[in-house]
């Protein structure tokens, strides 16, 4: 299943898991410190769905987003 809304072109995104340690220095600690950085994606929404498409019906991977904004008309 390909990772890509046929519509709007979203597709994964990635970034960083952040751990962080430590009270706070408005609580009365030393502070915050960073403690491990894990690579991590987020992925949209991604749903199969049976569109029209003038007057044929055919299948897509669109996302929830698409599909609640009525940017495809379900078969």
């Amino acid at each position: 299943m390909p990772k890509v809304c046929e519509f709007c072109g979203k597709q994964v995104r990635t970034g960083n898991r952040i751990v962080r340690h430590g009270l706070a220095k408005k609580k009365g600690g030393i502070g915050l410190h960073t403690t491990g950085i894990t690579p991590r994606s987020f992925r949209p929404n991604l749903q199969k769905v049976r569109i029209q498409d003038g007057g044929r019906v055919r299948r897509v991977v669109i996302c929830a987003r698409c599909l609640k904004s009525g940017k495809v008309q379900k078969a």
